[in-house]
């Protein structure tokens, strides 16, 4: 026998003490003194079993099967991946610790091969689930029709079952008068569902996730502006009202010009933050963070709003609530006349009641947070300034007295922690839910929108639109304007022909060049 010591057999894969997967194995070599040989039955097919249910040996079987055989051992027995496991691995996995598999071919072939096991594997349960059902049910000609795979397979009532099976099941069901198909309609059980969800992004999914973020923030703003509408028309009399104590605006006098110079911060902040967001690689999963992480943190600030009403800040400020009774038309008009100019007094918009918590300090916060996180963690002096001007914008909401401190400090708080909070689940995703699936139901809008997704991006720059083909009228300007011999001859269809099938279409059209040139002279 050779020197290394087998350890296991199975299924014609031995596995020895260095760790490595030996192909064969020689059972009729001389064994050590002490040392039995003890044949395992061999492993169920894996063809036949379902993904879920294969063991480690069964997942480094397939590997090796796909051309993964390097990776078979630590995938499968290192690492302890199950079928159940392997099904949840994504591309991130195969990047990060503990596999960090360097090889990018590698990693981009084995997600694929994974994508399609889970896909194949989905396709295989329903179809097994839907032959269960079919075979269950009592047949009645004249009724609907079960279909399976696109085919009548038998004309019964779906509610005369004999086990009562589960309806739900990825099943299409048809109606048919006289043989013609009217409707159909497709039921996903809970588990399909969280396979689409889960399933790696393509452009096509990041698209339509980007887009249901987009109508996600639209409708929060549309709705926070309805909302300062409401708050503007019942805010307190400020002669009955006065101001409540605050330890910085009892201290600091009122600067007038302040608030303007706030907003003009904010403006400069998201000219950084969208100049960097058109020149990024990843721009649509950023905008789909910021999406959802602006209507978030704006539906939750409408709230805040609509429950209490605090006594205006400022004596400096003219607020007066609005006479009542005015049609839903007009406060949908105003609020429309605040979200279109983005709430900015700037832009003419002034508003009172709107105080906990400040929407100002929210958004500087957030750009602030965006700028910083997805540029290079070189560009110090950019991270430096967007840092300092969040602060600037924050004092001088203060300085110019339209805010307690305690709505700047919750806004602040709110903003920053929402940030972290969501970027650190969309960067652990895979490994948070795997643990404890009752994540899926606690951040139902981070796991909607990051499942599938890509964790952190890396911070790649590139230039969104190609440059259109200039040398045709580069050519034309060289030529002054007319058009070059050699171009039309190679736009024609005799050009495409070999010169060796045609050498006298090639001598004919040399004679003309030279009349043409002896015409010119």
């Amino acid at each position: 026998m050779t020197k290394k010591l087998k350890k296991s057999i199975k299924d014609g894969i031995t596995l020895d003490l260095l760790g490595k997967i030996q192909p064969e194995f020689n059972e009729t070599a001389e064994l050590p003194k002490g040392v039995t040989l003890t044949r395992l039955e061999p492993v169920n097919n894996v063809s036949e079993t379902p993904v879920e249910e294969w063991s480690c040996v069964q997942v480094a079987d397939w590997l090796m099967t796909n051309g993964f055989a390097k990776y078979a051992d630590l995938i499968a027995h290192e690492h302890g991946v199950d079928g159940a496991t392997l099904l949840m691995i994504n591309e991130t996995d195969f990047r990060q610790k503990p596999l960090e598999i360097k090889s990018l071919g590698d990693v981009k072939r084995l997600s694929k091969a994974i994508a399609q096991l889970r896909k194949r594997n989905r396709l295989s349960s329903i179809g097994s689930l839907t032959s269960s059902i079919v075979d269950d049910v009592d047949f009645s000609p004249g009724l609907p029709c079960l279909y399976q795979n696109g085919t009548v397979v038998k004309n019964r009532p779906l509610s005369q079952s004999k086990s009562g099976p589960d309806l739900t099941a990825s099943v299409t069901l048809a109606e048919t008068i006289n043989g013609v198909n009217i409707s159909q309609m497709k039921f996903l059980t809970r588990e399909e569902w969280i396979a689409r969800v889960e399933s790696q992004d393509t452009k096509e999914k990041a698209l339509m996730k980007l887009f249901v973020a987009f109508f996600y923030c639209l409708f929060s703003l549309l709705a926070t502006a309805f909302v300062m509408v409401l708050v503007h028309e019942r805010v307190p009399d400020m002669k009955t009202y006065p101001p409540l104590p605050d330890i910085f605006l009892d201290n600091i006098p009122l600067i007038p010009w302040a608030f303007e110079v706030c907003e003009m911060i904010a403006v400069c902040m998201s000219f950084i933050c969208f100049t960097n967001l058109f020149f990024h690689k990843h721009r649509v999963i950023i905008m789909r963070r910021m999406f959802s992480l602006v209507g978030t943190v704006f539906l939750l600030r409408c709230v805040t709003m609509l429950i209490t009403s605090l006594s205006v800040p400022g004596i400096h400020l003219e607020c007066s609530a609005k006479m009542a009774g005015r049609s839903l038309w007009e406060q949908l008009k105003q609020a429309f006349h605040i979200w279109s100019r983005l709430g900015m007094s700037i832009h003419g918009v002034r508003s009172c009641g709107d105080y906990m918590f400040s929407g100002h300090t929210t958004a500087m916060t957030l750009l602030n947070h965006f700028i910083t996180e997805y540029t290079p963690d070189s560009w110090h002096f950019v991270h430096t300034t967007t840092w300092v001007m969040n602060l600037f914008g924050i004092f001088f909401i203060l300085a110019g007295h339209e805010h307690y401190s305690i709505d700047v400090f919750i806004a602040f708080y709110i903003s920053s922690r929402m940030f972290l909070y969501y970027h650190s689940y969309a960067y652990n995703h895979p490994i948070v839910t795997a643990t404890d699936a009752r994540t899926r139901m606690w951040f139902p809008l981070g796991w909607f929108f990051e499942a599938g997704g890509h964790g952190r991006v890396e911070n790649e720059y590139e230039f969104p639109l190609s440059m259109p083909d200039l040398s045709f009228v580069k050519r034309l300007l060289s030529n002054g304007g007319g058009v070059n011999e050699q171009d039309s001859k190679q736009n024609s269809p005799e050009h495409n022909k070999s010169p060796q099938s045609n050498g006298h279409t090639v001598h004919h059209k040399h004679h003309q060049s030279n009349s043409v040139k002896q015409k010119i002279k």
